[in-house]
C-alpha cells in the first residue's frame, strides 16, 4: 500500500513559516475514503479559530462515487482536532500582524488523518524572488558538481 502525503507546495512559496503544529481532524465516512484515494487539495485552505475552537476551511475533498446518497460536500467547513492550551497560543500568534494559519502536510499516522498546520508570516514580492535567486543557485551548484 503507497502512502498518502499531500503538500500545499503555495504555502512554502506565500509564506515564511515560523511554526509548525501536528493535529488530527474530524471527517466523515465518505471524506476518509476519498482522502485515503488521495482526492484532496490544500491549495486554497486556510485555519480559522472561533469560539476557542479551530476549523479548517476551503479544503478540496473530492466525492466518492460509491458512497451515492450518503456523499459529502466537497469544500466544508472541518473541525480540527487540538488541545485547548495550543489553541490559545495559536489565537495570540494569530492576534499578530501579518500572522496566517495555513495547512501544509496531510498524511496519515496509525491510520488517522493529521494535518500539519503552519504559522506563516505573508513574504513579499521581493522576498519570493530572493527564494527563486538561490533555488536558481543551488540548482547551478549542484549541474556543476555532477560534472
Amino acid at each position: 500500500m503507497k502512502k498518502m502525503e499531500v503538500t500545499n507546495r503555495k504555502a512554502f512559496h506565500d509564506y515564511t513559516i515560523l511554526k509548525e503544529i501536528e493535529c488530527g481532524i474530524s471527517l466523515k465516512g465518505s471524506e476518509v475514503k476519498s482522502v485515503r484515494k488521495g482526492s484532496i487539495d490544500l491549495k486554497e485552505a486556510y485555519v480559522v479559530i472561533k469560539n476557542n475552537e479551530a476549523f479548517l476551511l476551503n479544503m478540496y475533498v473530492a466525492h466518492y462515487e460509491e458512497a451515492n446518497t450518503f456523499n459529502h460536500e466537497e469544500r466544508r467547513t472541518r473541525k480540527l482536532l487540538i488541545h485547548k492550551k495550543e489553541i490559545k497560543k495559536l489565537q495570540e500568534l494569530k492576534e499578530q500582524e501579518g500572522i496566517s494559519l495555513i495547512p501544509i502536510k496531510a498524511y496519515f499516522k496509525n491510520n488517522h488523518l493529521k494535518i500539519l498546520i503552519g504559522v506563516g508570516k505573508g513574504k513579499k514580492l521581493y522576498d519570493k524572488r530572493e527564494d527563486i535567486k538561490k533555488r536558481d543557485l543551488e540548482r547551478l551548484n549542484r549541474r556543476e558538481m555532477k560534472y
